[in-house]
């Protein structure tokens, strides 16, 4: 997606007009011409220590997924961690008398493009406005209205690397666009944790405080604050990206680990669109780059000297490159825009000479390096997807033929396959046991592969795999249960049943890509599993009256959604077959469960 230049231009100006009306929550531009509607929406920064950091070492904290239920990675369940601070601001945004969700809920009825924009610490402002209106609108509930889009100029970072993934998956990431000047220090600041800055934060904090009389000023703080404040963000962002980049390139020097236990890093890492100004005036270049993992490389190695003279000027750069972006912006012209994109990170020259525009940032070896380590992993990420994609038909083969020939023998035998295999007396069974190990072999290498996020990030949000593993749990988890049962693995305690502590993730992980999907809540039982909630509570209520007083609201629970399953044909007919172990159980529930209508007529009586 691209931006008009006037679209970028109006929203620095509105960005720059927010910061001059700092009680305002936000301001509006609406702009109706030439065909044209949009409406800009612009937020203003604050300098105070509070909106930066709350009382933690960099401030994190977990996303709210009331507000952002996107914002997670589905397959662990692990939510996002965002800036907490900059959290609690938005969220104080969103409940104010002048209500920003009825502006946006107006804009999207009407059909127009709503852009976001923020200069500084109103960045975060935007970027959370635009996932917040994206969660709230995505279709269907999106009524034909247009995806919102965000641009930030001189913005800091807002969430960790789940973060990013989250926005990628869901192909959000493109209706992002970061603004950075090459020595901009406020992009860099939340590398750093609030005790390394102890008051200098404060202090030189005022030149991007709108409430401050030293706003936009690079006077602020003193000449030394200044220096001791740009080295030691640099610092804290040089250890950042050296360990990163010491795991893009494959190290695996244990000190790593090491560091990550003894040196708290930074958990902050960026996301979408980085135009990265080089700050030469009307010669100057934008160098263009979506690759997370690069952008983070770039953040720290386009800040660096390139002489020993400069120690004395950049400090003072860094600050004063953060006002000027409305002068850049102007200057720039379009043709001056160097694309990295994937090809070109991986072809990345490493010679100065032949490095053309993509090394006006001034790259030293190891940083044209660390991009290319970058782009190497996006396409490994690659590459493991299409090795799984070639195993896909293999698990189909086995779902189809194998195992729906062994379902269907045991139909003709008017026998459930779950009691079957239950059973398991017959050659047939312990061929289908062989299938089931294989596929499970498969499964487990694609749910390794998510959990150390060697996959593309779509990965989990790919159809074809989110229907792959909803096959595999009807058809493959029955048996995983039943072999589970069969054991007698259930008989320890409690904490031994399948679904506590037998279930694989490789049928966790699916279910969830389904519920995501289609925006269900999250369910403990499924079609694919509740057989082990049969098994648990046979058990249960066949061992006495106190054990079955434990358990009568599960009983009712289940049953109720066997019912609903049931309505909707979410179950095969086997499930519900006179002798199947769930009917079977249904017989020895005692009065009143027993009187259901629903299970006199499966139970014939």
């Amino acid at each position: 997606m691209e931006l008009r230049g006037e679209v970028i231009q109006r929203a620095y100006a509105g960005s720059w007009k927010a910061h001059r009306l700092p009680d305002k929550p936000y301001i509006i531009e609406r702009i109706n011409r030439n065909g044209l509607s949009e409406v800009i929406i612009t937020f203003p920064g604050s300098g105070a220590v509070k909106d930066w950091y709350s009382q933690r070492n960099f401030g994190e904290t977990k996303i709210d997924l009331n507000l952002f239920p996107s914002l997670r990675s589905i397959g662990k369940d692990e939510p996002a961690l965002v800036n907490e601070a900059f959290s609690k601001r938005f969220q104080d945004i969103l409940l104010a008398r002048h209500s920003l969700a009825d502006e946006v809920e107006k804009a999207m009825d009407k059909k127009k493009q709503i852009v976001f924009a923020g200069h500084s610490s109103g960045g975060p402002m935007a970027i959370l406005a635009t996932l917040w209106t994206l969660e709230k609108y995505r279709p269907p509930n999106s009524h034909g209205g247009i995806p919102p889009l965000c641009v930030t100029f001189g913005s800091p970072l807002i969430g960790n690397h789940i973060f990013s993934h989250a926005t990628r998956r869901e192909n959000w990431s493109s209706y992002f666009f970061h603004y950075v000047m090459r020595y901009d220090i406020v992009p860099r600041i939340l590398f750093a944790p609030v005790s390394s800055l102890d008051q200098s934060f404060e202090q030189i904090s005022q030149s991007f405080n709108p409430r401050s009389r030293s706003f936009m000023s690079e006077s602020a703080g003193g000449s030394t604050a200044i220096s001791d404040f740009y080295f030691t963000i640099m610092s804290n962002a040089a250890t950042v990206t050296s360990h990163a980049a010491s795991k893009l390139m494959g190290s695996t020097d244990t000190t790593l680990e090491t560091l990550e236990n003894f040196i708290p890093l930074s958990p902050y890492r960026p996301f979408g669109t980085y135009f990265f100004c080089t700050g030469n005036g009307k010669s100057g270049k934008k160098i263009v780059i979506t690759n997370p993992n690069a952008v983070l490389q770039l953040l720290f190695f386009s800040a660096q000297l390139s002489t020993e003279a400069e120690a004395a000027q950049v400090p003072y750069r860094s600050l004063r490159e953060h006002t000027i972006y409305g002068t850049e912006l102007q200057q720039i012209a379009t043709h001056n825009v160097v694309h990295l994109n994937q090809q070109q990170l991986q072809n990345l020259a490493l010679s100065e000479d032949d490095a053309g525009g993509s090394n006006d940032l001034g790259l030293s070896l190891r940083a044209r390096l660390c991009l290319r380590a970058a782009a190497e992993l996006e396409a490994r990420k690659c590459e493991n997807e299409k090795k799984l994609n070639e195993k896909r038909s293999f698990i189909e083969q086995k779902l189809t033929k194998d195992l729906g020939e062994y379902r269907e023998m045991w139909a003709h035998r008017r026998v459930g396959f779950y009691d079957g295999f239950s059973e398991h007396k017959k050659a047939e069974d312990f061929k289908a046991n062989v299938t089931r190990l294989e596929i499970a072999g498969v499964w487990d290498e694609i749910i390794e592969k998510l959990r150390s996020y060697e996959l593309p990030d779509e990965f989990e949000a790919k159809k074809e795999w989110i229907n792959l593993g909803t096959r595999c749990r009807e058809l493959v988890e029955p048996l995983d249960i039943a072999n589970y049962y069969r054991h007698g693995r259930h008989y320890e305690d409690d904490a031994s049943s399948y679904m506590v502590k037998g279930r694989p993730k490789r049928y966790r992980y699916p279910q969830r890509w389904l519920e995501h999907a289609e925006r269900r809540p999250q369910q403990p039982t499924s079609t694919s599993c509740f057989w082990a909630e049969v098994e648990e509570l046979r058990y249960k209520t066949g061992n006495g009256d106190a054990s079955y007083r434990d358990v009568e609201e599960r009983v009712v629970n289940l049953v109720a959604q066997i019912e609903e399953w049931s309505k909707k044909g979410e179950l095969a007919k086997d499930v519900f077959l006179e002798g199947s172990t769930l009917v079977k159980w249904l017989k020895t529930l005692r009065l009143p469960h027993k009187q259901q209508p629903f299970i006199r007529r499966l139970i014939g009586e």
